[in-house]
């Protein structure tokens, strides 16, 4: 999912900046306020905080996931503040007005007003399963041998999960998007497989979801030359280790993304009885992340003139190794070959994976069968939530993690199957 995005409003810096405390101390704290620009926002909180005898300054922007952009202090009094942030080309100069900080945002000389006011905004996520849990969960671990990696997770029972029972239920193994996530797959203080693993829990279905290797509590694995062929490998050992507790029925594979591609790998080779497709790829990887990045521009009011041959020259392509491999692989291969019942889900609003140019790839690739299901969602983005633009900038400003109906859908189809034998 991340590594997907070559949209990126600004480059994050994690270094600390240091200004020598003057004689004031009235703005220390933290002031937080929205930036406009065009039909977007994005929230930024400026930090001021003594230590050691120096105000330390750093900007956060928590709708991109960034914290402790450094900053340098130009000026710095009761009333007043500038500040330069380097690593964004960027700066703030603002006056203390009726108990707010009123002034401008500058970025490679464009001006936009930001007002700030004292405080860190609260960040809403009402979808976040909180304890005491109806349901079993616990903490598991399995291994890939043939990649040296460990991968740490929580298994989750479905509610009233009965191990003497002759019944046993689904199981589904959750599999992230790109880049190092936790088992939650975690992004802008959104959970949704925390969310999805509670849901399933109380419609009769259980989960496996896993720290991707070496991220969180799971260890070992090589990751900087790593592809997708290579996480590949860490699922499977996850979907084997479902199997070995002989206490579940059919294992599938949930895959959001390019756990999507991972879950139609797992399918051509017979290894799991269903997948759960959201967002995932339908074509090559060079014309996904061209129609991706036109539709970007497109949106942010700039020319859409990404091509295929433009996106092997990206310097990202040439020098990372997951990039390299992603721009060619077609994974049509994956989908003929794949057998099993799939349910594949699209956001009519993914800018990331286009759901005109993918879903219907998937659906003629795959071989026929009566139990797939396709559906696209009018308003949903590649998160799954109901957005105005999709672009990545509102993911975390959503208070949403994952559509009701989605939740309902996945449930629904997953539970339909238990009616056919395996």
């Amino acid at each position: 999912m991340k590594r997907l995005l070559f949209y990126i409003v600004c480059v994050l810096c994690v270094a600390h900046a240091q200004a020598q405390v003057a004689s004031t101390m009235a703005l220390l704290g933290a002031w937080s306020g929205k930036l406009k620009f065009g039909i977007q926002s994005l929230t930024l909180v400026l930090h001021l905080e003594q230590k050691d005898g120096y105000v330390v300054i750093a900007l956060d922007s928590p709708d991109q996931g960034a914290k402790g952009i450094g900053a340098f202090k130009e000026f710095l009094s009761d009333d007043s503040i500038a500040v330069r942030f380097d690593a964004l080309n960027a700066s703030y100069r603002a006056h203390l007005h009726n108990g707010r900080l009123e002034g401008k945002f500058t970025q490679n000389g464009v001006a936009f007003r930001l007002s700030l006011e004292r405080g860190v905004p609260e960040v809403m996520r009402p979808q976040r399963p909180q304890p005491p849990y109806p349901y079993k969960a616990e903490e598991v671990s399995f291994i890939n041998e043939a990649d040296g990696a460990t991968l740490a997770g929580t298994l989750t029972y479905p509610v009233g999960y009965d191990a003497s029972s002759s019944e046993k239920p689904a199981v589904v193994l959750f599999v992230s998007g790109s880049g190092q996530q936790n088992r939650d797959e975690e992004i802008f203080s959104h959970a949704p497989f925390h969310v999805l693993a509670d849901y399933l829990a109380r419609r009769g279905i259980a989960s496996l979801r896993y720290d991707d290797r070496a991220t969180g509590s799971s260890v070992g694995g090589e990751v900087e030359s790593a592809t997708t062929e290579d996480f590949m490998r860490d699922a499977a050992a996850g979907i084997s280790f479902l199997r070995e507790q002989k206490a579940f029925g059919r294992v599938g594979c949930l895959g959001h993304s390019e756990g999507g591609s991972i879950a139609f790998m797992l399918g051509a080779q017979g290894l799991v009885d269903f997948i759960v497709s959201l967002a995932a790829p339908g074509v090559k990887g060079d014309t996904l992340l061209a129609a991706q990045s036109n539709c970007i521009l497109s949106l942010s009011g700039r020319v859409a003139d990404m091509t295929v041959e433009k996106v092997h020259q990206l310097d990202a392509v040439k020098e990372i190794p997951w990039m390299k491999w992603f721009v060619t692989y077609d994974p049509s291969a994956h989908l003929q070959a794949t057998r099993c019942p799939v349910f594949a889900l699209n956001g009519e609003r993914d800018v990331q994976v286009i759901a005109s140019l993918n879903l219907p790839a998937i659906r003629r690739l795959l071989p026929s069968a009566p139990r797939h299901l396709f559906k696209s969602y009018p308003t949903l983005n590649h998160l799954f939530q109901h957005c105005t633009t999709g672009l990545p900038i509102e993911y975390g400003q959503i208070e949403e993690t994952i559509s009701p109906e989605v939740l309902r859908d996945i449930a629904d189809w997953i539970g339909s199957l238990e009616s056919v034998a395996l």
